[in-house]
């Protein structure tokens, strides 16, 4: 017991000495000394934004430059085109393929993944023993 304990008092004198160490490389000493630093603090510019051109000068550059269109953007690429999509199926087969795959879809997002639905209607599998390797 007491060694455990001098083993652990060791390791948190060194752990200290290694955290004041860093802490020394690391920020300068009269930050350290000084106190106006904390963690998550912002830092603020004390000398404020003067701008050198009016808004009317901003505005005129802006609308010379090159125009910016809607599909230049992320969000612009993400739309779909101007032409509305036209399927290849009709709204009937669509249901008809639906209503085909419904019990499979069922089966497969059911409690065990589809393990059992998967296993019903693969293909016949040669036996095997335990271990994968083929029956003899």
């Amino acid at each position: 017991m007491n060694r455990n304990l001098s083993a652990a008092l060791s390791l948190a004198a060194v752990a200290a000495t290694a955290a004041a160490a860093a802490a020394a490389l690391i920020l300068p000493r009269n930050a350290l000394a000084a106190g106006d630093m904390t963690a998550g603090d912002i830092t603020i510019d004390p000398a404020p934004f003067v701008g050198t051109r009016t808004r009317a000068e901003v505005r005129d550059e802006l609308l010379k430059g090159p125009r910016l269109f809607l599909r230049d953007t992320e969000w612009g690429e993400q739309q779909s085109d101007s032409t509305p999509f036209k399927s290849a199926l009709s709204r009937q087969d669509a249901r008809a393929e639906y209503e085909a795959a419904r019990d499979e879809v069922q089966a497969l997002t059911g409690e065990d993944s589809g393990s059992s639905y998967l296993r019903m209607h693969s293909p016949a599998r040669p036996a095997t023993s335990t271990m994968g390797a083929p029956a003899q």
